[in-house]
């Protein structure tokens, strides 16, 4: 017989013969049920709900939820509409991004999942960004508002580099200069606006920034 085949029956073998209980006793204590309005807020998402909490249970391992912020937006693609949901939760050393999407194979239904877990230490900028109209009566005019809103986050997974041609500052330089640019971390973002996620959700957001602010600051 092969001896790759030989191996691989002995691994079976053996495997046939483990007892499975302490191991899923392990996993049902890793799970971490989610705060009851957690739970009800990713419910009232309606996007694949018992699925995102799964996802969310498993990679919380036993930590708390401390704050958290979800995100439902749609994607398009080949005159197709998908639905991509974002959870970020925020535990006492972690922060934890889950990302959903619906699909389809073959013409059925598939979604996929990833969660990512990063140290609240690594995180090493959280940017909010406000776009706001009529900003010379903002706080006296009901209409000068924040009509958008996003949520940078980085900690080094991702970098982006812009370039652009370089100059001396003389219009009529004709001279190559090479090149400048700007290195920047381009981790997650998030954008939210009033009218296509209600003005709650853009404050709900703008709230969980300055605490994550705060969170992270303290990490280090």
């Amino acid at each position: 017989m092969n001896g790759r085949f030989d191996i691989s029956r002995r691994l079976l073998d053996r495997a046939s013969s483990w007892d499975d209980g302490p191991v899923s006793e392990s996993v049902d204590q890793a799970r971490t049920p989610l705060p009851p309005a957690l739970a009800a807020e990713i419910q009232s998402c309606g996007f694949f709900p018992e699925l995102v909490i799964d996802v969310a249970e498993t990679s919380l391992a036993g930590e708390k939820v401390l704050d958290h912020l979800l995100h439902l937006e749609a994607n398009f693609a080949n005159d197709e509409v998908y639905r991509h949901l974002t959870v970020i939760l925020r535990t006492a050393t972690r922060m934890l991004i889950g990302h959903t999407d619906e699909g389809t194979e073959a013409g059925r239904l598939q979604a996929v999942t990833s969660s990512e877990s990063i140290p609240l230490s690594a995180v090493n900028s959280v940017v909010l960004t406000r776009v706001v109209q009529h900003p010379d009566r903002f706080g006296k005019d009901p209409l000068a508002t924040t009509v958008e809103t996003w949520l940078q986050m980085t900690w080094g997974a991702v970098s982006r580099i812009d370039l652009e041609p370089a100059s001396c500052g003389n219009p009529a330089c004709t001279a190559d200069h090479g090149y400048t640019g700007a290195v920047s971390g381009d981790d997650i973002i998030i954008r939210m606006s009033p009218a296509a996620d209600g003005p709650d959700q853009v404050e709900r957001m703008m709230e969980f920034a300055t605490r994550m602010q705060v969170a992270v600051g303290g990490a280090r």
